[in-house]
């Protein structure tokens, strides 16, 4: 019977999640994701790591910066395989990222033909949204899009 704790080598993982080796390697050293050691010096995975994995490959999906993973993925313990607990307080801090980038994306689709108030003035409705591009004071970017 598996468990959360068994040990899975790099073919293992690679064939389990579809991430290539040298992704796992760049994880690992960006701490999102752990390995041990065999006696004979190679990585092993808990089980248990799939589901970090799993994360990585969503968020970079969803282009969310490997940082802004690290950041969730902190709250998780180290030396265990994560409670259900664990995993809740990981989901509530990804549910909020993940609103604030759905609000942003909707704002994005909405606004997309008019004015961003990035500053360009070249869309008709930038000289009503923006004039004389006013927004600036609001700050960089795409201020529109940010609110």
């Amino acid at each position: 019977m598996s468990s959360p704790d068994d040990l899975l080598t790099v073919g293992e993982v690679m064939e389990r999640t579809g991430a290539p080796a040298s992704a796992l390697r760049f994880w690992e050293e960006l701490g999102l994701i752990a390995t041990e050691r065999s006696s004979g010096n190679q990585r092993r995975y808990r089980r248990h790591m799939l589901r970090r994995i799993a994360l990585v490959l969503a968020a970079k999906r969803l282009g969310i910066p490997l940082g802004d993973v690290a950041g969730i993925l902190a709250v998780l313990p180290a030396g265990r395989a994560p409670s259900p607990r664990d995993w809740e307080l990981v989901s509530q801090r990804w549910r909020d990222d993940l609103e604030a980038r759905r609000r942003y994306l909707a704002n994005l689709e909405s606004q997309l033909t008019g004015c961003l108030g990035c500053g360009c003035l070249s869309m008709p409705s930038c000289s009503v949204r923006n004039p004389d591009d006013q927004l600036r004071r609001q700050g960089q970017g795409p201020v529109r899009l940010l609110r």
